[in-house]
């Protein structure tokens, strides 16, 4: 509401707000990125919860961006927040000189949903973060340097993590990277054998998100685990987008019934409240690692109070309202819709893709995005492209989407396609 807004960020009106904020970005936050939002008309969020965002005018719009797979919970989940009120009157951040009764908590809940013997787990604050963790781990245990990645995955951009990701426009800038890392073409079983020789771990993405929503065939994780247990490298699962059940499982190598070596996770860890990240992994490969250096690998502001209980809700949410259920109710819905538009407009749309609420449509020509997005903005809803492809516009909405918003947003999406080949003719 307008009187909620002006409460938190002052009495302006929206168009003041509007330019305060377009101002203050471009002078001190990002200049670049403040013009080409500013172009594309992006609209100041000032609210939200659910499915649903705010924008300082008091439109509503469905997210279907949601925070690139953070909120699986929707914004806001009541259950979350009211845990992370109720320990901010305790404790907000740990001493870390003593124990922690939360990360512990914390720690045994996700050992618990985790596939196989996974169970050792470091809590960081992000996924970047986990990946470098998870690198860090593979050559403890290892004793080994390589690292074996994919083309176009995406891992994060600290230095580690950007070294394993695939797309040379975030890499060449930073060179000379983490040495040691080869990259191999995603889902291609055949040349994993070879790549793994001496490497010290095989890090992999179920569904690649960020690279164009790349869904490979199934049997692709039994595969890589064979190379890698004959290579004796580690299986590193990096579930940072796709677990917590955005893809329709608890973790999205369980499609292939795959207990990897280590896994990351991120984003939807604490249901969109707090940062929050971790990796887990098998207690021999932790014992290999830290078992006589517990403190190699440290983190100051990880596992911190609030984050462990928020993702402590988060992960019962998860559970307690069946929400890897509706991903993949929802998601199959979606998913058909996509692929409708796509049958009407097959000038525009190349194919639509997805597992569970991971939904990717790509375009024949990029040069549709900007037309599209901006009109399913105007129609009221939200997407983005995928970082790495540009050419693929990701739907990734909730988990607790329901039906009607599905088909709202299916509408918009058509709109939007209807727009760009109106406005563009073929590219």
């Amino acid at each position: 509401m307008i009187e909620e807004r002006d409460a938190l960020y002052g009495a302006a009106t929206p168009a003041e707000l509007a330019d305060e904020t377009y101002e203050n970005y471009r002078r001190y936050v990002n200049p670049a990125l403040a013009r080409v939002m500013r172009l594309s008309g992006s609209p100041v969020e000032t609210r939200a919860h659910g499915c649903t965002i705010w924008d300082q005018n008091g439109k509503a719009y469905l997210d279907f961006a949601g925070g690139y797979g953070v909120f699986t919970l929707g914004h806001t989940h009541a259950r979350v927040v009211e845990a992370v009120r109720a320990q901010l009157d305790l404790m907000a951040l740990s001493g870390k000189t003593m124990f922690d009764p939360l990360l512990g908590r914390a720690a045994k809940r996700l050992a618990q949903l985790a596939p196989g013997d996974l169970q050792i787990s470091f809590w960081c604050n992000s996924g970047t973060e986990a990946v470098e963790g998870a690198i860090k781990l593979a050559r403890a245990a290892t004793g080994r340097a390589k690292i074996v990645a994919t083309h176009g995955a995406y891992h994060g951009k600290t230095l580690g993590a950007l070294s394993a990701s695939g797309r040379d426009a975030f890499r060449t800038p930073f060179a000379p990277l983490l040495a040691n890392v080869e990259h191999v073409p995603f889902g291609d079983e055949a040349i994993l054998e070879s790549a793994l020789v001496d490497a010290a771990a095989f890090i992999v993405e179920p569904v690649q998100g960020e690279g164009g929503v790349n869904v490979p065939q199934t049997g692709y994780l039994r595969a890589a685990k064979r190379a890698c247990e004959n290579a004796d490298a580690l299986l590193v699962a990096a579930e940072v987008q796709t677990g917590l059940g955005r893809c329709g499982f608890r973790f999205a190598c369980e499609r292939d019934g795959v207990v990897p070596d280590v896994m990351t996770l991120a984003k939807g860890l604490s249901g969109g409240v707090i940062p929050v990240g971790a990796f887990i992994a098998r207690p021999t490969i932790w014992e290999r690692a830290y078992g006589k250096a517990p403190l190699l690998h440290t983190s100051t502001f990880g596992g911190n109070p609030l984050a462990c209980v928020a993702a402590l809700a988060a992960m019962d949410v998860l559970d307690d309202e069946h929400l890897v259920e509706n991903a993949r109710i929802r998601g199959e819905q979606l998913l058909a819709g996509a692929r409708a538009v796509a049958a009407e407009f097959p000038a525009v749309i190349r194919d639509a893709r997805g597992l569970g609420l991971l939904v990717g449509v790509e375009l024949t020509n990029e040069g549709y995005g900007g037309a599209i997005i901006p009109e399913m903005l105007h129609q009221g809803v939200t997407a983005a492209w995928t970082l790495n492809q540009q050419r693929v516009i990701r739907l990734e909405p909730p988990l607790v989407v329901s039906e009607a918003e599905i088909a709202r947003a299916l509408d918009a999406l058509r709109a939007g396609v209807a727009a760009a080949y109106e406005k563009l003719g073929d590219l």
